[in-house]
């Protein structure tokens, strides 16, 4: 049975303050304590309640509840076996964002409250904020499932934007881009057949970034579905690249190479438009390197580096440079669309499957996406709906090329 103790106080300036002592009964058969409570009836009832919540089995130890968040944190994140790519993500957040902030915030010492707003006063991009937040509830939880904690204070909690932070958002939204295809043909003709063909990949068939660096000459296939014939890409693996984290959250050596896709939705055959078909096929036979899209040596193409070498200047334009010793002139180039990114080019195939009517089941299933709902498992792709987007998406290609006057997109091909 719980009871209390009293205690008087010989501190300089509390001399003689009286507070009271609760003591309680804990499961290994010890007397815990709680010291601070003003009356003998709070102590008392305090410690009732810590044998009444042992006897029901949901006791959280007040000492573990007391631990500073980053501790916590460091123990979770050892403990845990996340994706490589998701455990830096989440290790790059801790260090940059959260720790300055949380480190020694005891676990029962974090509200709602104050984490809304600590997330909304950070000076970082919109999404990153959120990510903190969703991050942190990870890590609460995890303090709930191992009794540190009795409640989750972020668990399903939606976080609430300041009015300028909702219009940057809104404004960011709809600035997200797509290419026409005169545009996607017109940047693929300008960096030349190996990147050109990836661009036209990306917007045509709505790979990943990580997706097309993993793809082979094996990675091309036939589907064969109730009469219905045509050419695949198959997305099984994706290049990864991030800074591995060692058990205490220090960092190893870059990795850069293959993993499984992330998702089940993101192992998928993508039917291909018979334009792209022939060039993948012409572009894969008697290839030397093991990846259809790899840097001149063979190797795995940083996603920096391309959008620096590749992208940024086909899309954006080039000043010309004339000849210096040791250097050959460079051709001056216009810009296309400032700003592509090969983001952009993906969300480039959605916006053309959009407009041409592809069904959500077969949509959703190229993309790579999980569809939500009910709809996702009583709909699914028929042959029919295959056909009307492979004939879509070589009306568009055939559009883009008229409307260049061009019969090839590579001159010498």
């Amino acid at each position: 049975m719980a009871y209390a103790e009293k205690r008087v106080s010989t501190a300089k300036g509390s001399k003689g303050k009286v507070t009271w002592r609760a003591r309680y009964l804990r499961p290994d058969g010890t007397y815990g304590s709680e010291p601070g409570f003003p009356t003998k009836r709070t102590a008392i009832d305090w410690g009732d309640a810590q044998e009444a919540a042992i006897r029901e089995g949901r006791w959280i130890d007040p000492a573990l509840s007391r631990g500073p968040f980053g501790e916590w944190a460091r123990k979770y994140m050892a403990d845990r076996e996340p994706r490589g790519r998701t455990r830096g993500t989440m290790w790059e957040k801790l260090e940059t964002h959260i720790l300055p902030h949380w480190e020694y915030v005891p676990l029962q010492g974090i509200t709602w409250y104050d984490a809304e707003r600590w997330a909304n006063g950070l000076d970082c991009d919109d999404s990153t904020a959120t990510k903190c937040l969703t991050i942190m509830s990870q890590i609460l939880t995890g303090a709930v499932d191992a009794q540190r904690l009795l409640v989750n204070p972020l668990a399903n909690r939606r976080r609430s934007r300041p009015a300028a932070v909702k219009e940057a958002v809104g404004a960011k939204d709809t600035a997200e881009m797509w290419a026409p295809p005169e545009v996607a043909l017109q940047l693929a003709r300008r960096v030349g057949p190996l990147d050109g063909l990836h661009i036209i990949v990306t917007a045509f068939a709505g790979v990943r970034w990580g997706e097309s660096l993993a793809l082979r000459p094996s990675s091309l296939g036939e589907r064969h579905e109730r009469g219905f014939a045509c050419p695949t890409l198959a997305v099984v693996e994706e290049v990864a690249e991030y800074t591995p984290r060692g058990p205490d959250g220090e960092r190893l050596p870059l990795f850069l190479g293959i993993e499984p896709v992330k998702t089940a939705e993101s192992k998928r055959s993508i039917d291909l438009p018979p334009f792209l078909a022939e060039l993948l096929a012409a572009h894969a036979d008697g290839w030397g390197h093991e990846f259809l899209f790899c840097t001149r040596t063979g190797g795995h193409w940083r996603r920096g580096n391309f959008g620096r070498q590749i992208v940024r200047p086909g899309a954006d334009g080039r000043e010309a440079l004339e000849a210096t010793k040791g250097h050959a002139p460079r051709a001056g180039w216009e810009p296309i669309m400032p700003g592509l990114t090969m983001r952009a080019l993906r969300h480039t195939h959605d916006t053309y499957q959009d407009e041409i009517g592809v069904k959500p089941a077969l949509a959703f299933e190229q993309a790579g996406h999980k569809r939500p709902g009910i709809k996702a498992i009583y709909q699914h792709p028929t042959p029919d709906m295959r056909r009307i987007r492979l004939e879509g998406l070589q009306r568009i290609y055939e559009r883009g090329m008229k409307a260049l006057g061009w019969s090839r997109i590579w001159e010498e091909s």
